[in-house]
């Protein structure tokens, strides 16, 4: 007996919501980033990001952007209805978001609350959305501004949810996400915190200034600004001096006219600047900011909008390159940034009173030696040191400062 063919049919609206939130919603992470480029899109000054349970029992995100109007609430958890886009060419695309997917999809798969209002309304409004199912707007307290709250991400999806890790490793990886977005944004003040536990709190601020609060004074320390353009193509931010190297890559931060991404062109690019300087296993840290015409690069080629295709890759692999050798090559501390709070050694290499050779270094000062040198190569003779007699030393009566051999 011949075998009917399986009939095609149209799948529900709710089942279609929750197959595209599986490409755009992979973890509590990913809520993060999406909210906070809507965020980003309504240009908000202040961005406060909170997390509960990993980012499965809650997230947060509240702005004081230009809110959601009443009437386009409904749109605004409809499946690719979005204001973000002047036109259908999918061409000049200037926002972080523009396929008006995020919000469905979190709706799909969670529960959401949205409170918007926009600047100069009377009030505020809510819309409630759980496993796909709308609710009608209600007239709400709330300040101006937008605050979108998600509670039991993937409850509508249990299988979703099994494949998720565990709280402490989503958390991480949720802060991780909210440091990244701080960092493409420097010039608005970003709060996030973790459980009640504030992670950060920056205001608005140079990005050397945010990559010091972020990183710490003694990672900032050893990094050089970079600078260089080529063409229509600008990078600018900052890299590590070679002696400044972490066990992976997750302190590399690539941002794209303003959109942080993870794109294997720049971190290739990265890598060949740094493969003669830095041992295999080791990576250096990096904040590096690309900008180029709209029209030269598309986004539009990965759900998360995290990879981008350039149309002059040759280019843009060279340009990198050549800025981070060139400022490789530059001594120590020439390429620091000034708001970065960069602080130089305090004391000399070596201190000591009137004629008495110093027998124990104060600040050990390394010799620049050749790369991958001996051990051996980087101890000082042991026997006392000489002291030339100076001018200047024998007016003062002061002894000599001996710095380390080059």
């Amino acid at each position: 007996m011949a075998m009917m063919p399986d009939r095609i049919r149209l799948l529900p609206e709710t089942l279609v919501n929750r197959i595209a939130a599986g490409e755009v919603i992979e973890r509590p992470a990913a809520v993060v980033k999406e909210l906070v480029e809507n965020a980003l899109d309504a240009r908000a000054r202040r961005i406060e990001i909170a997390i509960e349970g990993g980012g499965i029992a809650r997230i947060a995100v509240a702005d004081d952007g230009i809110g959601i109007a009443a009437d386009d609430l409904p749109l605004a958890v409809a499946r690719h209805a979005t204001s973000k886009l002047g036109d259908d060419q999918l061409i000049r695309i200037t926002t972080l978001g523009f396929r008006g997917e995020a919000l469905p999809s979190i709706g799909a798969v969670a529960r959401l609350a949205i409170t918007s209002r926009p600047r100069g309304a009377e009030h505020a409004m809510t819309l409630r959305v759980e496993g796909g199912q709308v609710f009608a707007a209600i007239p709400a307290a709330g300040r101006e501004g937008t605050e979108i709250v998600v509670r039991d991400l993937f409850f509508a999806t249990p299988a979703r949810r099994k494949f998720l890790k565990s709280i402490r490793s989503e958390a991480d990886a949720a802060e991780a996400m909210a440091r990244r977005l701080a960092l493409a944004a420097p010039a608005v003040a970003f709060r996030c915190e973790s459980d009640g536990r504030v992670l950060f709190d920056r205001p608005a601020e140079t990005l050397a200034a945010r990559i010091t609060g972020l990183f710490g004074a003694n990672t900032a320390e050893g990094l050089i600004a970079v600078e260089a353009t080529r063409g229509a193509l600008r990078l600018s931010g900052f890299a590590s001096a070679a002696t400044l190297t972490r066990a992976s890559g997750g302190w590399q931060y690539f941002i794209v006219n303003g959109r942080p991404v993870v794109d294997p062109v720049l971190r290739t690019a990265l890598r060949v600047a740094y493969r003669d300087v830095v041992p295999a296993g080791r990576h250096p840290v990096a904040v590096l900011s690309l900008e180029l015409p709209v029209e030269e690069v598309d986004v539009n080629v990965h759900p998360a909008k995290s990879e981008l295709r350039y149309r002059d890759p040759d280019g843009v692999r060279a340009l990198m390159i050549g800025a981070l050798r060139a400022a490789l090559a530059m001594p120590l501390g020439a390429g620091a940034a000034p708001h970065a709070a960069f602080r130089p050694r305090a004391q000399p290499a070596y201190e000591f009173a009137g004629d008495v050779a110093p027998t124990k270094p104060m600040h050990f000062a390394e010799p620049r030696l050749p790369f991958a040198a001996p051990p051996a190569a980087r101890r000082f003779d042991p026997a006392p040191f000489s002291l030339p007699a100076t001018p200047h030393a024998e007016a003062s009566g002061a002894g000599a400062l001996v710095s380390a051999p080059e």
